[in-house]
């Protein structure tokens, strides 16, 4: 028996990366052996076992056979007699085939590896230093979610590009329908992942390029050449903005509901009636409806689609926050349910800020209505409620004419702070 690190953690070793899971594989042993050291069978698709002591994950070397379309339909082979450059062989990209050999279990019973002993069968060294993003095998055609994967490597590695024969594998791989056998949960994970990485605009460029974007996200892929206003740069088209702005959020290290809605915020303009181009008048309500069939879609979770249709409803609003009154101010908090989640509200103003310096030559400049908003909210809450309502009460005022003396009160806080007119 033979065991050796893989994947990512050999690769970001190489690159002087730090950080993340490591990953094992372990050749010529049978899961019966694994069991009788100590580590834990997990695995229900094909033999994982966790380490009794570290619980990281050590998968017996395997094959795996294509058998129905999706990423779903394999057949699994782990057996004492598969090698380890057969294990190679399936994985992904060639830098993600290089594996480490372990030595002798440390004090804290984690293997030591040696990284002067690499098995890179498929040269993903070579690519590494040439900043390659390349598929190992043919196999890669396998499984469409690998699609995704080389387009979350691309938004990572921002250096690096796709192999024009493995971005050329990718789009007969659309062509043949494999991306829409994806089930929605495995896309949104992958686009997630992706969003997060210090370049997303670059994931999408890659799924625009293979054709994969106009299957998984139709609503996005028809931004591009979306006319922005006619006071705006005419060579930045709606979708070059979206990224723009995505890449603003990353920039500014926003958490994952702020980048779902950066990428959905402007949805709407691709449906915008030509009498009123550019204007795009109304595209707020258009980008709301569309979101929500792509988020239904996708299953994307509660607190990312919350936060987008807030975005994506408020956004001009919020951008003209400097210039409205008192009572359109306290309107806009109401629509925003701004009281009762004054974080997502606050996530909004900061997706608003990445919408508004993703623009040419407005990436550097201060967003005011970010910190004016949050004034805003803060005189509206220090409204004191309750002795409002009692007072009220007292003089037989009831039911929603309490809420209009609130309302009231607060309009007059935000006027009195001298936050609008």
């Amino acid at each position: 028996m033979q065991i050796y690190l893989v994947g990512g953690a050999v690769r970001d070793t190489l690159l002087g990366r730090t950080g993340g899971d490591r990953d094992w594989v372990v050749v010529g042993a049978t899961p019966e052996a694994l069991v009788a050291q100590g580590f834990l069978p997990v695995g229900k698709d094909f033999p994982v076992f966790l380490h009794p002591r570290t619980h990281e994950e050590y998968a017996l070397a395997r094959t795996e056979r294509k058998t129905a379309p999706g990423y779903r339909g394999f057949a699994v082979h782990a057996a004492i007699d598969v090698t380890l450059e057969q294990d190679l062989a399936r994985r992904d990209l060639t830098i993600n085939a290089i594996a480490a050999r372990a030595g002798p279990i440390s004090a804290d019973g984690q293997f030591d590896v040696d990284f002067e002993a690499l098995t890179d069968p498929f040269g993903g060294q070579r690519d590494l230093q040439a900043k390659l993003l390349r598929h190992v095998t043919d196999a890669f055609r396998e499984d469409p979610v690998r699609i995704l994967r080389v387009a979350r490597f691309a938004a990572r590695f921002t250096d690096f590009t796709v192999a024009p024969e493995t971005l050329e594998l990718m789009r007969e791989m659309v062509a043949a329908g494999e991306v829409d056998a994806l089930v929605p949960e495995r896309v949104w994970q992958e686009l997630a992942r992706g969003l997060m990485e210090p370049q997303p605009s670059r994931m999408f460029a890659v799924l625009r390029d293979c054709g994969a974007l106009a299957r998984l996200l139709p609503e996005v892929a028809a931004l591009w050449g979306v006319p922005q206003r006619a006071d705006y740069h005419p060579e930045i088209d709606t979708g070059i903005h979206v990224m723009m702005v995505l890449d603003m959020a990353a920039r500014l290290q926003a958490p994952l509901p702020v980048r779902f809605a950066c990428l959905t915020h402007d949805l709407g303009k691709a449906t915008t009636p030509a009498d009123i181009l550019p204007r795009h008048i109304g595209h707020e309500m258009r980008s709301a409806d569309l979101l929500k069939g792509l988020c239904q879609r996708l299953r994307v979770p509660t607190d990312c689609r919350d936060l987008a249709d807030v975005v994506a409803r408020e956004h001009g609003n919020i951008h003209r926050g400097l210039d409205i009154s008192s009572a359109a101010a306290l309107r806009l908090l109401e629509r925003a349910d701004a009281f009762r989640k004054p974080q997502r509200f606050a996530d909004a103003l900061l997706a608003c800020e990445c919408d508004a310096r993703g623009r040419l030559g407005l990436d550097g400049q201060p967003y005011p209505q970010r910190p004016h908003w949050l004034a805003v909210l803060q005189a509206a809450q220090s409204v004191a409620t309750e002795p409002i309502a009692k007072m009220a009460q007292e003089k037989g005022v009831q039911g929603k004419d309490i809420g209009g003396l609130v309302h009231a009160a607060r309009v007059a806080a935000i006027h009195a702070a001298g936050l609008a007119d």
